[in-house]
């Protein structure tokens, strides 16, 4: 005699749900512990940043319409002079970034500019909004003088 086939679930039938269940937990939360581990720091932001900052005021400072006349004539080497100040940017960027900390991710706003750094030349203004997750930097949105979007 067989019962109705609706009425008897196969045995262990009651356990695949629960056991799934906890299964997409327990990955889900050891995902999440990895990308909390991964979370870049401050200091990995600053040092990015840094990085960032060379390449804008490299185009900015040593392009043909960068530093004026008399100063290209003293300065040899404007990439060089530039990029052996990754520090000091570095340490810029971060004095004028503000951190919200999600845990799993942080969202880095950096706003800086303005301030005149020879007579005549004066940086430009900067807004850039940056995704740091899973120990990488995706930039969201930036801003510059000229009100261009990257």
């Amino acid at each position: 005699m067989h019962a109705p086939s609706g009425s008897v679930k196969p045995f262990g039938s009651q356990w695949r749900f629960p056991v799934a269940g906890a299964a997409v937990a327990l990955i889900a939360s050891g995902c999440a512990a990895v990308l909390v581990f991964t979370n870049p720091r401050p200091e990995d932001y600053a040092d990015h940043a840094g990085q960032e900052l060379v390449v804008l005021l490299t185009q900015e400072l040593c392009g043909s319409n960068g530093l004026p006349m008399l100063l290209r004539l003293w300065v040899r080497d404007c990439p060089q002079l530039v990029a052996s100040q990754q520090g000091v940017l570095a340490g810029l960027a971060n004095r004028f970034t503000t951190r919200l900390n999600l845990g799993i991710a942080s969202v880095y706003t950096t706003r800086l500019g303005g301030q005149e750094l020879v007579p005549g030349f004066t940086l430009p203004r900067v807004k850039a909004v940056t995704l740091a997750v899973a120990g990488q930097f995706v930039m969201l949105r930036s801003e510059s003088d000229d009100g261009s979007l990257e």
